[in-house]
C-alpha cells in the first residue's frame, strides 16, 4: 500500500511540474520562490498552485491567507490573547516547515527566530513569527519579480 501510495505521489507530482513548466508565469513565480532559505521544489509548487493571488495582494492580507495573521480573541473586559486562525492550511503547514529549514540555515532568519526568544516568546510563537516574515518578503519578491537576494536580506 505504501509503495501504491508512493508512485500516485510522484505521479501527481510529476503532472503538477509538467503543468507549471507549460506555463510561463507560474514557472517564474516558482523559480522566484525556490531562491528563498528554507523553500525548495515542493514548498514552492505548493504555495504557486493554492496561493495564486501572491505578489498582487499586501504583506497582511498574504499573511491572512496563508493562516499566519494574529487574530485577537478577547470578550468583555478580558484582555484576551492573538493567535493564528484560518487562513488557508495547507500554507500555514508549508510556510511553517519552510521557517524551521531557514531559521537552521540562514543567518538572518535565526536572528529573527532569536529575537523573539530572548524576549521569552516561546518557539513556535518565535517561528510563527519567521514564517509570516517569509510570508511577507515571497509577496514583495514576485511582486518585483526578482530572486531573493542574500546580499540585501543580510
Amino acid at each position: 500500500m505504501i509503495a501504491l501510495l508512493e508512485d500516485r505521489r510522484r505521479a501527481i507530482e510529476a503532472e503538477l511540474d509538467r503543468r507549471i513548466e507549460a506555463e510561463d508565469r507560474m514557472a517564474r513565480r516558482r523559480a522566484i520562490l525556490s531562491s528563498m532559505p528554507g523553500i525548495a521544489a515542493r514548498i514552492s509548487t505548493l504555495v504557486v498552485v493554492e496561493m495564486p493571488e501572491l505578489g498582487e495582494i499586501g504583506r497582511k492580507e498574504a499573511a491572512s491567507l496563508a493562516g499566519l495573521a494574529p487574530h485577537p480573541s478577547q470578550s468583555g473586559l478580558s484582555p484576551g490573547r492573538n493567535a493564528i486562525s484560518g487562513g488557508r492550511p495547507c500554507l500555514r503547514a508549508a510556510f511553517y516547515m519552510a521557517a524551521l529549514v531557514a531559521v537552521r540555515s540562514h543567518p538572518r532568519f535565526k536572528q529573527i527566530y532569536l529575537d523573539p526568544r530572548a524576549a521569552g516568546k516561546p518557539a513556535k510563537v518565535a517561528l510563527v513569527a519567521v514564517a509570516r516574515r517569509m510570508v511577507g518578503i515571497a509577496n514583495a519578491l514576485i511582486r518585483d519579480d526578482i530572486p531573493f537576494d542574500q546580499a540585501n536580506f543580510a
